[in-house]
């Protein structure tokens, strides 16, 4: 039996998510010792021998704890990412920078030589187009996000760039970071994106498509993103020559593709039509715009799940992508071939497809009240326009 002194041991923070406990897994089966740390556990039971630490990250007693005695964290847990969730800033706030804060001290005080950090494509973009970009590029600056998401994550990536190299207590070495930036992730079981998509396609809200048919964005696979991670975590390890300590790098299936054309395989799959109306960015982004301000008003009261944010209607109607190049030169990440066939059976697993579909009475009226709301916006964008 394996030495358990001799067994790597890893800290995931937002290890019940799907993205976390995915890594988790891959990890274990390499032999490592797992730690999830989260507000919620996984929906899935534990492998033997992983363990979950219930908790939140905003609390520094309980990071310290859970981040003792381990050999490296993959600092995955944050807040806000999409939908309702964009609109909550000061638990943004707490979750993204107060939580990070207290990660990279609590590796610093329990002596942690290696953090990777989960950060995003949106620390550099706040829709402006961005054809093949790199790492390069510098920050967009923080007054012009438009999210508090985006925001935090800058300000947590810097934080975690910066603190590459600090000595660790008790003069054990230094404390090695990096920061990947993921697109959109997909996959079987994906529990954010895809399943509001799906609610959308059933429910027969997704009847239009929006920006410039040739406008390209990302996706990442989960398991090249697992894949990523694990390189990562290497490449901060004297035996792969620390490469990439206290640098940032762009993951991605490498293959840019219009928003909703990535989703047609599963809208078809379903057994739905694929809409042929297409509309103006900017007049989707008006509506965003107005259902933000609704919310802001009634949220207290009604926390409802906006149709799409405005930064939603930039991250999926305006063009960024970004070369890999450093990736595969420095960890040596090279994308693997996924389609979207997994996450439709996925779904029709489970009952999803053309079988559940609404009503006709209940079609009916939910298309005089989408016909209604875009009119309404139409309306009044129109003079905006053309002041």
């Amino acid at each position: 039996m394996e030495n358990d002194s001799q067994t790597e041991k890893i800290l995931i923070t937002g290890g019940g998510g799907y993205f976390g406990f995915r890594l988790a897994r891959k990890l274990h089966s390499a032999g490592a010792k797992v730690f999830l740390f989260d507000v919620h556990p996984p929906g899935q039971a534990l492998p033997e021998g992983m363990v979950f630490h219930q908790g939140d990250i905003r609390d520094y007693s309980q990071v310290e704890e859970v981040v003792r005695g381990v050999d490296c964290v993959f600092h995955i847990a944050s807040y806000g990412m999409s939908g309702r969730e964009q609109l909550n800033r000061q638990l943004i706030e707490q979750v993204n920078v107060t939580g990070t804060e207290n990660v990279l001290k609590a590796c610093v005080q329990c002596s942690v030589p290696r953090l990777v950090y989960t950060s995003t494509f949106n620390v550099v973009f706040g829709g402006q187009v961005i054809e093949g970009g790199d790492e390069t590029l510098p920050y967009l600056p923080l007054h012009l996000h438009p999210d508090h998401y985006s925001r935090t994550k800058s300000l947590a990536e810097m934080e975690v760039l910066k603190a590459n190299g600090s000595a660790l207590a008790g003069g054990s070495g230094v404390l090695s970071t990096c920061a990947l930036r993921p697109a959109g992730i997909y996959g079987p079981g994906e529990q954010r994106h895809l399943p509001r998509v799906v609610g959308y396609i059933e429910s027969g809200i997704f009847r239009f498509v929006y920006g410039d048919p040739g406008s390209l964005v990302e996706f990442v696979h989960v398991d090249n993103l697992v894949l990523a991670h694990e390189l990562a975590a290497k490449a901060l390890t004297e035996e792969r020559g620390c490469s990439a300590t206290g640098q940032p790098y762009f993951i991605s299936d490498g293959k840019p593709i219009n928003n909703f054309e990535f989703f047609r395989p599963l809208v078809e799959g379903l057994g739905y039509s694929f809409p042929k109306l297409r509309l103006p960015v900017p007049l989707i982004y008006f509506f965003a715009f107005l259902t933000e301000m609704v919310h802001h008003l009634v949220g207290p009261v009604y926390n409802f799940q906006p149709l799409l944010t405005r930064t939603e209607v930039y991250k999926t109607g305006v063009t960024h992508y970004f070369k890999m190049d450093k990736a595969k030169r420095e960890l040596g990440y090279e994308p693997r071939e996924y389609t979207m066939d997994e996450v439709v059976e996925w779904f029709r697993t489970r009952g999803h497809g053309k079988t559940r579909n609404t009503s006709p009475t209940k079609r009916f009226i939910l298309n005089i009240v989408v016909m209604v709301a875009f009119i309404a916006v139409l309306l009044s964008f129109l003079p905006v326009v053309g002041y």
